[in-house]
């Protein structure tokens, strides 16, 4: 997982000493000067966090995530405010903002925050493509599998698939183990979670 930043402040002094910061702590960081000049470089494939300031000419902090959001990005946010207030604060989280941070503030603060913030993007991240092979996998199942699979997530034993599907118990025993197999699960557990990853 990238450990990038997009920092976001019209204030050059903050930039620089906010980017200096993250970069002593190991962290990449990309400086913008407004949620504009951010946009126009924004190819939707960027990983890691952005840190922006939530009064800004142009696009606030605020219309940026809600912006950011519009586009499908899955970037966290954390807002900074020298003007820190509760309203701005809800505000802030229904547009989806991982953290909000008021100026000034102490530096582990913020270091702790974007560590935080990375983390739950690459959970998130490997939860996606968990969710989006077990779809794959369960697309590539036949009607009659598919029927199986329903029963065995509602908890059903074989026999009672059987009679629900009008085949022999013998028969649902043949399709279990293809849809074990396919799915690539190695027991019975494994693929109800599976299958309920994928929405099934």
């Amino acid at each position: 997982m990238a450990r990038s930043v997009y920092v976001i402040d019209d204030d050059d002094a903050v930039r620089d000493s906010l980017s200096f910061l993250l970069e002593t702590a190991g962290f990449t960081v990309n400086a913008f000067e407004s949620g504009a000049s951010f946009l126009k470089s924004f190819t939707g494939r960027e990983s890691g966090c952005v840190v922006t300031d939530v009064r800004m000419p142009g696009l606030s902090g605020l219309e940026l995530a809600a912006r950011l959001r519009d586009l499908g990005a899955r970037l966290p946010i954390i807002v900074m405010t020298g003007h820190g207030d509760v309203p701005m604060a809800v505000e802030a989280m229904k547009a989806g903002v991982h953290d909000f941070i008021e100026k000034p503030f102490d530096d582990e603060v913020m270091i702790s925050s974007i560590e935080q913030a990375l983390m739950r993007a690459e959970l998130t991240e490997t939860n996606d493509s968990g969710r989006a092979e077990a779809q794959q996998r369960i697309a590539a199942l036949s009607k009659r599998e598919h029927q199986v699979l329903a029963g065995l997530v509602e908890g059903k034993a074989n026999k009672v698939i059987a009679r629900d599907l009008g085949i022999s118990p013998r028969t649902v025993e043949i399709y279990r183990a293809n849809v074990m197999t396919k799915m690539g699960a190695a027991n019975l557990s494994e693929l109800v979670r599976m299958a309920i990853a994928a929405g099934s």
